[in-house]
Order: structure tokens, then sequence, then C-alpha cells
């Protein structure tokens, strides 16, 4: 029989930034088991953070969206980690607080108390927080020379950001001299009419598809490259009207700007998370509205092409306008692996804030073959959300394959 030996842990020590004077902090390490009898961490204080809270319709139980109003820092936390953070009042020890958690809820999960007290300590919102590590994430494939200039390539581009964290006085502005206009019972209505006019106009030039895709000439891919490019300028409109959206509801437009998503794909983008501390209404609306840009730029495309003689004008319009389109519906579409405006208020929706994340991880562990397990509601929701997402994808990939055959046909 073979022998194990297994070695004695080590004595865990906890390293405590505790504030000596009004100036300065001093850095104190203690056991593990001194800390838990003697440390008392305490919040920030009250105007300093906000707390909002997430219900959820498919776990029953609530989620809690905490705020570091001056570092901008959104946390969430689950019902028994915002039954801790309220004891963390700087008088109750950790000891205590994990004696309050067991009387509370009859069992206690003995890594809930410093896992939460990290995700604090990296939010600021606690006095006395133990210091962070340097982390390091080692890229595999490393070795390999291709991977290593692909690597710094991708490390120059995501550096590369054009923003502005003092552009709410425009949006305010913008707002004021007519953007509410957008948020009115007849935007909406202007939106439904687009929308029954798009589908009547994308009707008519899918029966004519053959005329109209014949307009490009002899240069299909490079129209369609075009339309691609001018399609990229209207991502701008699609943020302005989710920080509109944000003004209209008296949050705050922390950031707007330039930079590359994933390190290469070119994109603007617009801070909203401080819309989290809304109410539901609020986040569904900020979330739709922006992506009912293209909806509306789509269905201007598809009457200018339907109107159009054929030819260069009817095709480059048919086109950009099906791109419009599809953004539209990317863009609202939950089902894509994409954390994208319909997955969040799929998420919301379900009290659910990290949906991708747990639903990836449990496929990833029935995939390594630990089983389905008890099946319970949440498990029933993530094998939906992957199943339904990579059906999308390859139902999408297939149908731009067709239309690229047809316009090069």
């Amino acid at each position: 029989m073979t022998e194990y030996r297994v070695a004695p842990p080590r004595r865990a020590k906890l390293e405590l930034l505790v504030r000596k004077n009004e100036d300065g902090f001093e850095i104190r390490e203690v056991s593990s088991s001194l800390a838990y009898v003697q440390s008392r961490p305490q919040r920030v204080a009250p105007e300093t953070w906000e707390l909002a809270a997430v219900d959820s319709r498919v776990a029953g139980q609530r989620n809690f969206i905490l705020k570091n109003m001056k570092t901008e820092r959104f946390l969430v936390l689950s019902e028994p980690e915002r039954f801790l953070w309220d004891q963390m009042d700087g008088r109750t020890s950790l000891q205590e607080m994990a004696t309050a958690y067991v009387l509370r809820y009859g069992e206690f999960d003995f890594e809930i108390i410093p896992n939460l007290i990290r995700k604090l300590q990296r939010a600021q919102l606690l006095t006395m927080t133990p210091t962070s590590r340097l982390r390091r994430v080692l890229a595999r494939n490393r070795r390999r020379r291709v991977a290593q200039a692909l690597e710094r390539s991708l490390l120059v581009l995501e550096r590369i950001t054009v923003a502005s964290r003092r552009i709410e006085p425009t949006f305010r502005r913008i707002y004021r001299l007519g953007g509410f206009l957008l948020f009115t019972r007849g935007a909406a209505a202007v939106c439904g009419l687009l929308a029954l006019v798009a589908v009547l106009a994308g009707i008519w030039l899918t029966r004519n598809a053959d005329t109209v895709a014949a307009g490009f000439g002899a240069r299909p891919l490079t129209a369609l490259i075009g339309v691609k490019v001018l399609f990229f300028f209207t991502l701008a409109a699609h943020q302005i009207v989710h920080a509109l959206a944000l003004v209209h509801y008296g949050r705050r437009v922390r950031e707007f700007g330039f930079t590359f998503l994933h390190g290469f794909v070119p994109t603007f983008y617009v801070d909203v998370t401080d819309i989290f501390m809304a109410r539901r209404r609020a986040r569904v609306v900020t979330a739709v509205s922006g992506a009912l840009v293209h909806l509306v730029l789509g269905a201007v495309w598809l009457v200018i092409a339907y109107w159009s003689s054929p030819g260069f004008t009817q095709a480059f319009a048919a086109a950009s306008g099906l791109i419009q389109l599809q953004a539209f519906v990317i863009a609202l579409y939950p089902f894509c692996f994409i954390e994208m405006d319909g997955y969040h208020v799929l998420a919301d929706s379900l009290g659910m804030p990290t949906l991708k994340q747990d639903a990836l991880a449990y496929v990833g562990q029935v995939l390594r073959g630990r089983g389905l397990g008890s099946m319970t509601r949440e498990k029933l929701v993530w094998l939906a959300y992957v199943g339904l997402s990579a059906v999308s994808i390859v139902a999408f990939l297939a149908f731009n394959v067709w239309l690229i055959l047809a316009a090069t046909a």
C-alpha cells in the first residue's frame, strides 16, 4: 500500500492595515487565531457607500449591489454576505460575526468571511483590510515566439483608450436640448412604427435579394467592408443613448470613450454601472434604449433601399439596413455567450447577475464527468442558457455564410 506524506499546514497569518493616526496607517501581522478573536473590521462611513437589492426569481433569494461612492467600485453580495456586511461596524469581532452567522443560518462556511474581506478590501470599503498580494497570470504557450509577439500586440492595443471622465455635463446639456424626447411615449410609438416598416421592407428585399445583391457589381466584398466601416461609427450613437438614459434616471455618467475590447475589437463605450443603483425598470430601459438605435437606422436604410432604383445605392442601403437590424437582434438577444444589453436584461429579470459565469462553470463540471447532480431551477436555467447560446451561435454563423455566398454568387 502506497504511503503518502502530507506536509503539516503552515500557521496562517493575516496582515492588517490599521489606522495609526489621522494621517497614517501601520501594517500589523497577527496569527489567524488572534485575528479572529481581536480584529474588528469597520465599513466606511454611511455617506460613502450605497446598497441596492436585486431579487432572484429563480433561486428564491436576494442579491445586493454594493457601491463605493468614492472609488466608483461595485460588488455583488449574497444575502449571507449582506448579513456579514451589516455586522462590520468596528465593534464586532470576526469571531462574534462567525457566531452570529451560525445563529442566523444554522451552519457556517469557513471561507465566507475571509473571501468577503478580500472583496471589500479590493473595493476599499473597509478601514481595516488585509494587504493585497501581487498576482501574475502567465499566458499559455508564452515560450513560443509567435505567442509572445501576439501577446505584446494585444497588450499595446489594450492600452489604447481615449476616454473622458468629465463628459457628464455634455450629456446633460444634450438631454436638455432635446435628448429627453427619446424617453417619451411618442418615441416608443415611432420605434414601433419603424419596426413594422423594417419588417415590410425586409420582406420585399428578401424576395428580390438576387436583384439587390447584383447592384454591388464586381466588388461585393469591398462594398461590404465599406458598410461595416460605416456601421462602426453608429456604435458611438448606441453608447450616447445609453448615457442619455443615465441622465434621464438621475444617475451619473462616469466615463465615455473609445477602446479595443478584448484587446482587438475597436469600439466605443460608456460606463453605465451607476444605473445598478436605480430600479429595475430604469436598468431595463437603459439597456434597451441603446439597441433601439440600430432598429431605427436599420429601418431608415431599408426604406431608402426600397425606394431606390436597382444599383449600387440600393445594394449599399440594403446591406447597411441588414447589418443594423442584425446588430439590434444581437444586442437584445441574450443567448450568445456575449454580455450585451439583452443578456443584462435577462440576468436582471432572473436576479442572477453572474448567469453566464455560473452556467459555463456548471456545464464544464458536467462535461468533465461530475454528473448533473440533483436538478434545481437554477441548474435548469444554466443548462437552457448554454444550450440556446450554442445553437444560436451556430445558426448565426450559418446565416452569415449564406449571406456572403448569396452576395458573391
